[in-house]
């Protein structure tokens, strides 16, 4: 199912690309971690490769918080191509998250999956589907919510931190238990 709504997935090492909507369920499967933090850091990065060649940018963010997995405590880094460097410096992604998505201080969910090699052999914790992986949260009267991106995306209606806490968990617990036997808070 094609959705222009839906979520870019890298497949396999090299840039590959198609865009698909992602159930939770799905998403929950296709990543290593969902993790629930505040945004600590970010920092652009440019590369040169002899094959994939020079000037490949890739912002990186660091998130602390907690896994939405296994309940831990987190700090993770998360990649993602494309960034400024300056206001000269730099590359667009269409797929990338926005500034507003990614500022220093932010509250979000973000789902990741290591990738051995994004792209000149850039290695790391990858934002899985892009900007469809990396949901802001705001404040409410009634706690914390999770703001939904609409059909096709992984959380697709608002909920709440507390419910998708609960669902991404459940969905982890029952994967974990089919190919591992045990919950994932049972593996080290």
């Amino acid at each position: 199912l094609l959705l222009a709504a839906g979520a870019l997935v890298l497949t396999g090492t090299a840039a590959i690309a198609q865009i698909v909507a992602l159930t939770l369920d799905e998403m929950v499967a296709q990543t290593d971690n969902a993790v629930f933090g505040t945004i600590t850091n970010r920092v652009v990065n440019v590369y040169d490769h002899p094959v994939d060649g020079p000037d490949l940018f890739f912002t990186t963010i660091t998130v602390e918080g907690k896994s939405l997995v296994n309940g831990e405590s987190i700090t993770v880094d998360l990649k993602y191509a494309g960034g400024f460097i300056n206001e000269e410096e730099g590359v667009w992604n269409s797929e990338a998250p926005s500034d507003d998505d990614v500022k220093i201080g932010n509250e979000i969910v973000a789902f990741y999956k290591f990738s051995p090699n994004m792209g000149g052999e850039v290695s790391g914790n990858a934002l899985f589907a892009a900007h469809g992986g990396l949901f802001r949260t705001a404040d409410t009267r009634r706690g914390r919510i999770v703001l939904g991106r609409g059909e096709g995306y992984a959380v697709d209606n608002s909920t709440s931190l507390t419910n998708l806490d609960a669902e991404i968990t459940s969905i982890a617990n029952k994967i974990c238990v089919v190919n591992h036997g045990v919950s994932p808070r049972d593996i080290d």
